[in-house]
């Protein structure tokens, strides 16, 4: 099966599954440059032709502040593929890496970023925002919450925030990493240059390095971490006691 018709099933799959899109939504397509947020726009502008409800779709990138071209040619190339791509500016990069907050730079970025996301959705219209995340982000993501924050959760496919005014939908949650990377080399994305100072040296990027190296010995094991968090057995869980 070529990259892109599994990975149009799997997309399928998955909005169908959380019913992540109804007529007339007006979506925002937050895209960061990566091949991930790529994917899934090409799939939801493939998806917007043929499908049986009619939505819109919003690009937009927050560019973090770190300077560099990439923003610029991220919306040269939206533009002359799908249309315009709104650029907000900011600074979140550079507050999140400064010297009052060394510890964990990448979560303040990330939380500064979905805060100004939900924001422009309200002045847009938009009232769901898709993220690019796939399934080795939902598992990293358990791990990282586990390892580091001593509890038991993930990003989930399909969330409400702020009572159901704003749901985050994830259209790649079923799909692989490395289905995605096929995908970009068959669809000619540019290779952007990240230009965040922690790019390869976060957290998520150990717990990668850590689940890979997992994945090698058992082909099974990926797909059962996935499966696994939708069969909780509560009862052989620890309860807090103090």
């Amino acid at each position: 099966m070529g990259s892109l018709k599994k990975l149009s099933h799997f997309t399928g799959r998955a909005i169908h599954d959380y019913s992540m899109i109804d007529d007339r939504d007006s979506i925002l397509v937050a895209v960061s440059g990566g091949e991930d947020s790529l994917a899934m726009l090409e799939l939801l502008f493939l998806l917007q032709k043929r499908a049986p409800v009619r939505f819109k779709l919003f690009p937009v990138h927050v560019d973090p502040g770190f300077g560099g071209d990439m923003s610029a040619s991220l919306e040269y190339y939206i533009k002359g593929r799908y249309g315009n791509l709104l650029v907000d500016y900011t600074h979140h990069g550079v507050i999140a890496h400064s010297t009052k907050n060394r510890e964990n730079p990448c979560f303040l970025c990330s939380r500064l970023r979905r805060k100004r996301l939900f924001e422009i959705a309200r002045d847009l219209g938009c009232s769901k925002i898709a993220m690019g995340h796939h399934k080795d982000d939902i598992i990293e993501t358990l791990f990282i919450n586990m390892c580091y924050s001593g509890r038991m959760g993930t990003m989930t496919p399909y969330q409400k925030f702020f009572g159901g005014e704003i749901t985050v939908i994830r259209p790649l949650a079923y799909a692989d990493k490395r289905d995605i990377k096929k995908f970009a080399v068959t669809q000619g994305f540019p290779e952007l240059i990240n230009p965040c100072p922690s790019d390869g040296f976060t957290k998520r990027s150990q717990v990668r390095a850590l689940l890979n190296e997992l994945y090698k010995t058992n082909r099974n094991i990926k797909g059962n971490l996935f499966r696994a968090m939708s069969n909780v057995q509560i009862d052989y869980l620890l309860r807090q006691t103090i």
